[in-house]
Order: C-alpha cells, then structure tokens, then sequence
C-alpha cells in the first residue's frame, strides 16, 4: 500500500526560506514511493504551539488523509517537549506517524519509541533554551558596552562634512578618508554623494 505523505517544513523568519527543507522532503518522498497529499510551508516560531499551517496537517490526519507527517529534523515541528509529545501522540492516535529525514522513525505504540520521542523533544528544547541564553547574554554584552544589536546608543552624527569634503577635493580615496578621520566609508560616500 503506497503511504500518503504531508510534507511540513517550517522557518523561524520572513527573511528565511522553506525551499531546501520542501526540496529535501520532496527528494526523500519520491525515493519511497510515497504519494504528497500536501505540503505546508508555515512561517513562525517554533516555540509557539498554535501555528497555523501545522493545524492543516492535523486536520489532514483527523480526517485520516495522511499516513505520515515528513519534517527535514524534529525541531521543525515543534520545540518544547510538552507540545512535541501532545502532537505526536495526537497522530499516533489517528494511526499518523512522524518521520524526521535526520533521526528516527517516532512509533510511540513501543516503550523504544516513546522513550526516543521523549529524549529527542527533551534534546530540542534545551537547544531552543541555549538558543535563548545566547541571545540574551549578546545583548546584555551588546548594553554593557554601550551598544544595542551593534549600534552605539545615542550615537552622535558626523559633524566633519566639510573635512571629507576637502579630502575629496585633494584627490583621497573614500578608504584613505575613512581610515584618516575613524569613520565608515558609508559616511564618507554619503558625504561625497551630497555634494
């Protein structure tokens, strides 16, 4: 019997891509002679456990449309453990399992399966708190410094136009200018481009 497939592939950011993780997915799904019923492309956090286009594919296996959920890795589907065990018990129930292309399959009928699935969450959520742990000592580092994500605080403007302009004037280049007075080359240009 040819397994029905939803493929889920999920980015954190607008200025990331679904693409690679759908690529991947399709690749592996057409290998094992799977038949696509659906992929879901979902733009949001992994932290936050009402997403929208993951509820369309617990719908696909409510309605037992689906015989499998592919994610590229575990984390794509859900990052605390509490939200990662409730799903994959939920599509379990419905006779759905979840196959991450990096790790095992999740048959949580098994003591084996249940127990991987509970490292495995356990192991994603305590990245997705490293992850928080970084971010907040970079910022703290950033303040102590006086900066904020690497923008001085109250950083004043350039008040020397009139120097970058007789630099210019003598035949510098807008590195030798940017060196010479401790500015970016970007204040230098915008100087140049002004006038």
């Amino acid at each position: 019997m040819v397994q029905r497939v939803a493929l889920y592939a999920r980015v954190s950011t607008a200025d990331q891509s679904c693409e690679r993780q759908v690529a991947e997915l399709t690749a592996y799904a057409e290998r094992s002679d799977f038949e696509i019923v659906a992929v879901v492309k979902e733009t949001a956090s992994g932290a936050k456990n009402d997403r929208a286009e993951r509820k369309l594919v617990m719908d696909l296996a409510r309605k037992r449309q689906i015989d499998l959920v592919l994610v590229s890795e575990l984390s794509r589907w859900g990052r605390s453990t509490a939200d990662l065990r409730t799903t994959i018990e939920d599509l379990a129930a419905r006779q759905v399992a979840i196959r991450a292309l990096n790790g095992p399959d999740l048959d949580i009928s098994t003591a084996q399966g249940k127990l991987m699935l509970n490292l495995l969450a356990a192991i994603s959520e305590f990245e997705r708190d490293l992850l928080q742990e970084r971010i907040k000592s970079g910022i703290a580092h950033a303040r102590s410094k006086g900066t904020k994500s690497g923008r001085a605080i109250g950083r004043p403007g350039f008040d020397r136009p009139e120097r970058v302009k007789r630099l210019l004037a003598d035949g510098r280049s807008v590195r030798t200018i940017a060196t010479q007075l401790g500015i970016s080359k970007t204040t230098v240009m915008k100087v140049k481009t002004a006038g």
